[in-house]
């Protein structure tokens, strides 16, 4: 069986909730993330930044990865990767992007600005700070960018925990990566001529590449400004447009309004021939919940609930054909009601994971009231969430969503 979880960006509350009840994961009296035998734990990456226990989640991940390395995949996310940047930005090469009077600043007043402005981690600096207070350690604003600073040195918990993680995951029939799988990322590796020709080599060729940036930058000590620059540019986004759909890291599954849709039916033909069923994803939010979006025999799971009404760890297991989903979430008009249903292996449900063509609302859900959970992303992180009976669904237009497909919502 395989548990996923992703995202949860310093969130110790959201790994926590995920393990409750679990059947593959647990948290020991001293904090240990345990996998059950024959179980493996998939994380998704993005452990830090929005929350006061990074350091703690660093820790017992690579704790867990360290015990038992068979189980336990780590994904890297962008705020994991992004990190790298910071060791040359704090020693006198700031973002170009900075204005004039921050480049020569201190890293006590450039670091803030870094999170802030370039990172979308605006609280990181203080979280970190309030977290080496409860871990009874000097918390001045220097000790502060020490703590960053030693994270990131070679034999640092972000740099090793960076090492222990890899791109993209496969394994019968379920491709996971952070971000996306798009018509510009599929087949693609940096510095690769050519498109790689099957999921499984290419899933291969991302996390070679993966594995030589990471080791080039920590032999560097992150001083070397092309070791691991590769890297930093696959994963982040382009311009201003947030979003990079070269990239398995930070490309988004969704429309302009981002609402999510499952990738071009090139893409998910191209899945389908390699055996692929289901693509497991995080790092766009889309609101309490996982999204299930499906489209003959193949679903994407979007799995990151951060800005979320809910904030816990929603969870997502598989077992051979079945995945199902359990979680909580709160609907526009206040009502907090449980998620729970199956996808797969007898369980599909011709309603779930379709799109209204009339209102752009994603059947998002199965609730343990029976109803149905109808999604649909507002400006600003904001959402709409409302419940539907399954008789009303029954009598509205509707059909899978794919990216380049306009007609089809």
């Amino acid at each position: 069986m395989l548990a996923y979880l992703t995202d949860i960006e310093g969130q110790w509350e959201k790994l926590t909730s995920f393990v409750d009840d679990s059947p593959c994961v647990s948290l020991g009296p001293d904090g240990a993330l345990v996998v059950a035998p024959v179980a493996t734990f998939l994380f998704g990456g993005d452990a830090i930044d929005r929350g006061p226990a990074a350091r703690r989640i660093v820790r017992t991940l690579l704790d867990a990865k360290a015990r038992q390395p068979d189980q336990v995949v780590l994904l890297a996310g962008n705020r994991d990767i992004n990190k790298m940047r910071l060791v040359r930005e704090l020693a006198g090469h700031a973002p170009k992007k900075a204005p004039p009077e921050l480049r020569d600043a201190a890293p006590t007043v450039l670091l803030p600005w870094i999170f802030a402005n370039t990172m979308g981690a605006r609280d990181a600096f203080v979280h970190r700070r309030d977290e080496l207070a409860r871990e009874g350690r000097a918390h001045s604003d220097e000790a502060v960018v020490q703590s960053f600073l030693d994270d990131l040195a070679p034999d640092g918990d972000l740099a090793r925990y960076l090492a222990a993680s890899q791109l993209a995951w496969l394994r019968e029939g379920t491709l996971a990566v952070h971000g996306a799988v798009t018509d510009e990322s599929l087949g693609v590796v940096p510095a690769h001529a050519d498109r790689y020709g099957t999921v499984a080599s290419w899933v291969g060729g991302l996390n070679a590449f993966y594995a030589a940036e990471v080791s080039a930058w920590r032999a560097s000590r992150g001083l070397d400004p092309d070791a691991g620059q590769a890297l930093i540019a696959y994963q982040a986004p382009i311009g201003e447009t947030k979003a990079n759909q070269a990239s398995v890291v930070y490309g988004r599954p969704t429309d302009d309004a981002n609402n999510p849709r499952l990738p071009s039916r090139a893409v998910v033909d191209a899945l389908r021939r390699d055996g692929v069923k289901r693509l497991l994803v995080g790092h766009t939010p889309s609101g309490d919940v996982p999204a299930a979006l499906t489209d003959e025999n193949f679903a994407m799971v979007m799995a990151d609930n951060s800005y979320g009404r809910v904030e816990a760890g929603s969870r997502v297991h598989v077992e051979g054909d079945a995945l199902t989903v359990r979680g909580e979430t709160q609907l526009d008009d206040g009502t907090r009601v449980g998620v729970d249903y199956a996808l797969g292996e007898g369980a599909d449900d011709p309603l779930l994971g379709r799109r209204d063509r009339e209102t752009g609302q994603l059947v998002k859900a199965r609730l343990t009231t029976g109803d149905y959970l109808m999604f649909r992303a507002l400006p600003h992180n904001q959402v709409e969430q409302r419940a539907m009976s399954a008789e009303a669904l029954r009598a509205r237009p509707l059909g899978p969503y794919h990216a380049g497909a306009a007609d089809e919502v």
